[in-house]
């Protein structure tokens, strides 16, 4: 039995059931929520002019049964509404707004799974870094991609030590690569995908360890219906490239050996690691300053005409 606010469609277009926290409580909201400091006020000022408009109030609402509609499962959600780019300010936070209006159903549903409070503010805490994402993008405050969020305030994703984890399933090029290793396992059966946050320091083996710890023991006991024995990725750290540029006891290498690879995709995703390491995905060539071996690896890499790829991995938990 659900214990998390039912919300029916037609219901939820009702003012009783979102509502923003007045300027105090938001400004607590904002910090639990890990949003710097340089953008609370901002969000602070425009929280009156959205309360007093008809129709920002019903795409807030919109945005909101967009989330929680589909609470707690593993492909579901639709998405966030957004202001037109001459929106300003509001434009920019207005799906900031839509998260701090759905915190009460993704708190519930934490608590319905008995979710820790540490690891649901830890988990929930990544609005602020995306936040600070754009900041570091764009130099205002803002959502680069509003939509990965909704992975975490659906219960979908858990921060977990040094990494994430998305409840999520076996594409079909993954899942036949699991199923030809020797695994009772194939597309669409479960597996937790692992993400990298930016912010928390490096990937180290021991940091990665303790993560996996606490995925295993974690959905083992707040989604046992769910039985996870595969573990993927898919991103710039797996492409077998960094191996010939990095140390052989290097994070990045040794992040990557965890994993068996499911297939390769030549699409060539020069921008990822660009925008990871250097936090400009646009940044010319020229400036990709060598100050570290990664750094120097990607910016002599593409200078020389290469390209960057994304890797797609696996291993069994």
């Amino acid at each position: 039995m659900h214990l998390f606010p039912q919300v029916p469609e037609e219901s939820l277009v009702t003012t009783a059931l979102v509502e923003l926290p007045e300027a105090d409580e938001l400004a607590e909201t904002l910090l639990d929520l890990a949003v710097p400091h340089e953008d609370i006020n901002e969000l602070l000022a425009l929280r009156a002019p959205l309360a007093a408009d008809p129709g920002l109030r019903r795409l807030l609402e919109k945005g909101v049964r967009e989330l929680v509609q589909d609470m707690g499962k593993t492909d579901g959600g639709g998405e966030l509404p957004r202001l037109p780019e001459d929106s300003g300010a509001m434009g920019r936070l207005f799906p900031v707004y839509v998260f701090v209006a759905a915190l009460p159903y993704v708190r519930a549903y934490h608590r319905e799974r008995s979710v820790s409070d540490g690891v649901s503010r830890r988990t929930l805490a990544d609005l602020g870094r995306q936040m600070a994402v754009h900041r570091r993008r764009v130099g205002t405050g803002g959502l680069l991609i509003p939509g990965w969020l909704g992975l975490h305030f659906r219960g979908e994703l858990y921060q977990l030590g040094r990494l994430q984890f998305q409840r999520s399933r076996l594409g079909g090029r993954t899942g036949e690569a699991v199923r030809a290793a020797g695994l009772p396992l194939g597309p669409e059966d479960f597996a937790l995908d692992v993400h990298v946050p930016d912010f928390l320091g490096p990937i180290t083996p021991e940091a990665c360890d303790r993560s996996l710890a606490l995925a295993t023991g974690f959905f083992a006991r707040h989604f046992p219906e769910e039985r996870y024995q595969v573990a993927t990725c898919h991103s710039w750290l797996l492409d077998p490239q960094l191996a010939g540029y990095l140390p052989k006891d290097s994070n990045i290498v040794r992040f990557q050996e965890r994993f068996r690879i499911a297939y390769e995709k030549k699409d060539a995703a020069d921008g990822d690691p660009v925008a990871f390491v250097f936090g400009d995905p646009e940044l010319p060539l020229d400036v990709l300053a060598g100050r570290t071996r990664l750094e120097r690896a990607i910016g002599d890499h593409l200078r020389a005409g290469g390209h960057w790829y994304c890797g797609h991995g696996w291993f069994e938990l």
